[in-house]
């Protein structure tokens, strides 16, 4: 029937928030681990876990890129959970934040190349008026998937410890990922051999995934923190923490479509002036703000995340799709290292870093809204 997705299409919807419930697994509990249960204080060893995730995501989305053009997408989905299974088991076992830090760069391997197939998948089984579509329901997936594990970890840690029982919910995660993998069918059939090198049309886009993602670093390691020295409870932070994802995984399958209607650019810069706004209000002191802030930070990451992905598609060659997602998902990922690397020196004072980061934000907007 026409304009009905296959199955799948919502099959590897479903794989996705089994994806991104990997990362949730570790949003609201990771930074408070790091003080409480391994004593540390130093900002740059605490920030270590998201910059060795970002570095590993952000390396091998390239290679999940090169493979898929040549290999195909579902071996290089099913790869990606096989490096997502260790993950829990390690976090659960840790007896040292090292075992953390070397948990999260598999992390970010599984989402390198567990989300990256997934993407490719749900764009190679659409037309190309729908890849706002496919980006939209795609993301939706993955960010409901952080946003429900995030809350269920803090309401868990809440009621019995930080550690090992928030973990547990990750085997079963990884388990269930790893069967909706191999029950997925291959989407497109590997060309013949194209040369490598970059794709145009990469650049722009890559620099603003790259400040959306550095964004989501600061707030991954500092919005737990800062909501905890305001006296919050991990039940309190869970929420505010969850409902970012939450709104960023609401808004995706409803901005994604609309930029099929209303074309990228409009969707991308109004996004990452959402994005400026809400790291502005983190630095305001009522919890009321932190709601607020959690909720712009959500619906602006919406509007842009899955319209870059669009946006990229649209201006690459059907045999380097996936090297040109690959090579934007790269750049995208390292905002990570540098999120995490900028949480890491501003620990002491998150009230100022977040802020300080919004105006920054806004700045670009300015800057490139005549070049996008």
């Amino acid at each position: 029937m026409k304009g009905v997705l296959p199955p799948a299409f919502w099959l590897l919807a479903l794989n996705n928030l089994f994806v991104g419930g990997m990362v949730g697994l570790e949003r609201t509990v990771l930074p408070l681990l790091a003080a409480e249960v391994y004593g540390l204080q130093t900002g740059v060893a605490v920030g270590a876990f998201i910059a060795s995730f970002g570095l590993a995501k952000a390396l091998f989305n390239l290679l999940a890129g090169l493979l898929a053009d040549r290999m195909g997408r579902r071996g290089v989905l099913i790869l990606g959970w096989l490096f997502g299974l260790p993950v829990p088991p390690l976090l659960i076992l840790a007896p040292t934040w090292d075992w953390v830090v070397a948990a999260n760069a598999l992390l970010g391997i599984n989402q390198a190349l567990a989300w990256s197939m997934t993407v490719n998948m749900m764009v190679d089984l659409v037309p190309p008026h729908r890849r706002g579509v496919a980006a939209g329901v795609n993301e939706f997936a993955g960010y409901l998937g952080v946003s429900l594990l995030a809350f269920l970890t803090g309401l868990l840690a809440s009621t019995y410890s930080l550690k090992p029982i928030p973990f547990y919910l990750g085997v079963g995660v990884a388990l269930a990922g790893l069967g909706l993998a191999l029950a997925v069918p291959e989407t497109r059939r590997p060309p013949a051999p194209t040369p490598l090198g970059w794709v145009p049309g990469v650049g722009l886009p890559s620099l603003l995934g790259l400040l959306t993602n550095l964004k989501d670093g600061l707030a991954w390691l500092l919005l737990p923190l800062l909501l905890s020295a305001r006296g919050l409870s991990p039940a309190e932070i869970g929420g505010v923490a969850g409902l970012y994802p939450l709104a960023w995984a609401l808004g995706q399958p409803l901005f994604g479509p609309l930029s099929d209607r209303l074309g990228r650019r409009p969707l991308i810069l109004g996004g990452m002036a959402l994005q400026g706004l809400g790291l502005l209000l983190l630095g305001v002191e009522p919890p009321g703000a932190a709601l607020l802030a959690a909720l712009l930070l959500g619906l602006g990451t919406a509007m842009a995340y899955p319209t870059l992905i669009a946006h990229v598609a649209d201006r690459a060659p059907p045999e380097k799709r996936a090297t040109a997602l690959g090579q934007y998902r790269f750049f995208r990922d390292g905002g990570y290292v540098l999120g995490a690397t900028l949480a890491g020196l501003g620990l002491a004072n998150p009230a100022v870093v977040l802020p300080l980061a919004g105006l920054g934000f806004l700045g670009v907007v300015l800057w490139v809204r005549g070049r996008l």
